[in-house]
């Protein structure tokens, strides 16, 4: 577009056009819940997920991209490239993650994934930091500095009651928002590997952080899996 004509454009293209693709989205709303379709137990294939806004209209869809021998021999420490689209089926966020093979006692090989607003481009990276009681991650910029902190509680099964990973600041003093794994009732989590998060953080943080913020739930949902359920990897 001419400069002449982008000064007449609307606030939410020049936004567009400007920043990630998601920035549309993302500038107004300060929570999304994230919602993985049913998975029986004793399956393995590849996850999908919807992504609502704080009305419960979905706003983006989402689905796992990995091999069949990284699904039923590497689960849940498995790698993948979860593509996130929006409703006109544009992919707008990209998350990598590689194979990380870790153990607690020895901590070399942490997890991390990358998100990438548009496809292509770096925002930030999602690191899981070393704790002997604790689930802890940093989010990173796309240069690689570390933005914010989040930390989980010492039992993160999700027993009859939500489970909260509070997003703090670098010093772990205050916080700023939280992800949050529901309880979806006895049947849903006996019977199904399905999980819905939810997302709450400043409205007027960055959009490429909410972005990286999403990433982060998809690595929170895939640690869980594989403290909560060991027996699964194989």
């Amino acid at each position: 577009f001419p400069l002449e004509s982008m000064k007449t454009l609307p606030l939410t293209l020049m936004g567009i056009l400007s920043g990630p693709p998601c920035t549309d989205r993302f500038n107004a709303e300060s929570s999304f819940c994230l919602r993985q379709f049913y998975l029986i137990l004793g399956t393995e294939t590849c996850s999908k997920y919807e992504i609502k806004n704080h009305l419960g209209q979905r706003v983006y869809f989402a689905m796992e991209e990995n091999g069949c021998f990284d699904r039923n021999f590497c689960s849940p420490i498995r790698s993948f490239t979860i593509r996130i689209t929006d409703n006109t089926g544009r992919e707008v966020i990209t998350v990598n993650r590689p194979l990380r093979c870790n153990s607690c006692w020895f901590p070399c090989y942490m997890q991390e994934l990358e998100v990438q607003s548009p496809p292509g481009t770096i925002v930030g990276y999602v690191v899981q930091n070393w704790d002997p009681l604790l689930p802890k991650f940093t989010i990173l910029n796309e240069s690689k500095e570390d933005v914010l902190k989040i930390i989980g509680p010492y039992a993160t099964c999700s027993c009859f009651g939500d489970v909260d990973f509070e997003v703090k600041t670098l010093n772990e003093m205050s916080t700023i928002g939280k992800i949050s794994k529901y309880w979806s009732g006895f049947v849903n989590n006996v019977f199904t590997n399905a999980a819905n998060f939810g997302i709450q953080v400043p409205v007027d943080l960055d959009v490429k952080i909410k972005a990286i913020m999403i990433g982060a739930c998809f690595l929170i949902v895939s640690t869980q899996n594989q403290r909560e359920k060991p027996s699964q990897a194989r």
